[in-house]
This record gives structure tokens, sequence and C-alpha cells, in this order.
């Protein structure tokens, strides 16, 4: 039974939670990780965290196959209104985490491979600092698909566009509706569907992308 590492993983209706469900019947042991609970409570605010929770899961559960970056810190800010700290912990968190999770990732898993999935978004304006630190977490994941590549490990990022994981109100649920057009919002099931092809031997051979995963949401620009 190969094993999975997904972050990001507290609420029982995130993404996390839905993909989780999903590798657990695909026959994936899941392990989970997040700030205060999940099976690893881990603060990947600390440059020291993610090899310590890659080295005692691994020790656990023997070498991690796949590794689901769904980790994320938020603050709504502009250019005017961000300050160095706030910035600074938005790279910590969403930018360094996850390059220093995915080295000891690689480091772990010697000759027997793997894929890295993780999760950006498109916000800017109004979100600044997250939105930069997703920029910054695009060029990791796909750096990684050509730098380990050779350590048969595939790496892609999804954007899977606004998702209901249930902090949408009606009225933004009536606003976003008419942009997609399979006429309905994503759910955090939609996207486990999608990472679980992307971990599997078939889906491997992808690799290196930045997918829009959003059910044409973004087909709108």
């Amino acid at each position: 039974m190969p094993t999975v590492l997904i972050t990001g993983a507290a609420r029982p209706n995130s993404i996390a939670a839905g993909i989780s469900s999903r590798l657990r019947l695909n026959g994936w042991n899941v392990c989970t990780s997040d700030l205060t609970s999940a099976d690893y409570p881990c603060d990947l605010s600390d440059p020291e965290a993610p090899d310590e929770l890659i080295t005692r899961v691994s020790a656990e559960h023997g070498p991690i196959e796949g590794l689901v970056l769904s980790h994320a810190h938020g603050e709504e800010a502009g250019i005017l209104d961000t300050t160095a700290e706030s910035f600074d912990r938005h790279l910590a968190v969403n930018a360094r985490a996850s390059l220093l999770l995915i080295a000891a990732f690689a480091r772990q898993s010697v000759n027997s491979g793997g894929a890295v999935v993780a999760f950006t978004s498109d916000h800017t304006t109004g979100n600044l600092p997250y939105g930069a630190s997703k920029g910054a977490l695009d060029r990791i994941v796909i750096s990684a698909a050509r730098e380990l590549g050779p350590r048969k490990i595939s790496a892609n990022v999804i954007n899977p566009g606004p998702i209901d994981t249930g902090w949408m109100d009606e009225e933004t649920e009536t606003e976003l509706g008419p942009y997609h057009p399979l006429g309905r919002l994503g759910t955090p099931q939609d996207i486990a569907g999608v990472t679980s092809f992307l971990l599997s031997a078939e889906g491997r051979w992808i690799s290196g992308q930045l997918l829009q995963a959003d059910g044409g949401f973004s087909a709108r620009f």
C-alpha cells in the first residue's frame, strides 16, 4: 500500500479532506498534516519543520510515494497595507515550506519515485501576499519536475478555481455560478479525482504543468 502525505488537511470540508477520502478508497495509506490537528501537527513556518515531518512520516510508514501540498497561509491585503512580517510569513509557509517539503520528499524516495501535486491560485489584487507566494510556489513545483524527473518523480501544480468548501455565501455562489460552463461550482470531490489521477502510475507522464482544473472557469478570460 503506497503512502501519501497531504498537508493542510485539518478542515473536514476542505479540498485536502476530499482528496484524503478519495485516495483511501483507491488504496493509499493516507497521512495528513496541519498546523494544530490531523495525523501530524506541524508548523510549516518553522524552517526545520518540513524535513522533520517527512522524516517522521517515512520512518513510521516507509517511503512516501505521493506528496500533496494543500497547506496555505492567507491574509487579505494589498500593496499599501501588506506588512513585511505578513509578506515574509506568506513566503515562509506557502513557498519556502513547499520547497523544503519537496526536497525532503525527493531525498527519502531514493529510487522508488513518486509524484508531487500542489495547489495554486490566481489571487493578486486585494490578496497580494498570498498571490505572490503562490506564484513562487508555481515556479518551485515546475522546476522540481525538471530537476527530479531523473529520480522518477513527477510534479504538477493545480489551479482549482473557486471551490465551495463552506466559505461561500449565497451572494458569492450567485455571482460565480454564471462563469462556470458546466453550470455549477466545483467541489473538493472534483479536485480529488484530478489529484488521484496525477498521483497514479498512469498520470505521472503528466509533469511540469500548471493545470487549470476549474471546470472551464478560467476560459472566461
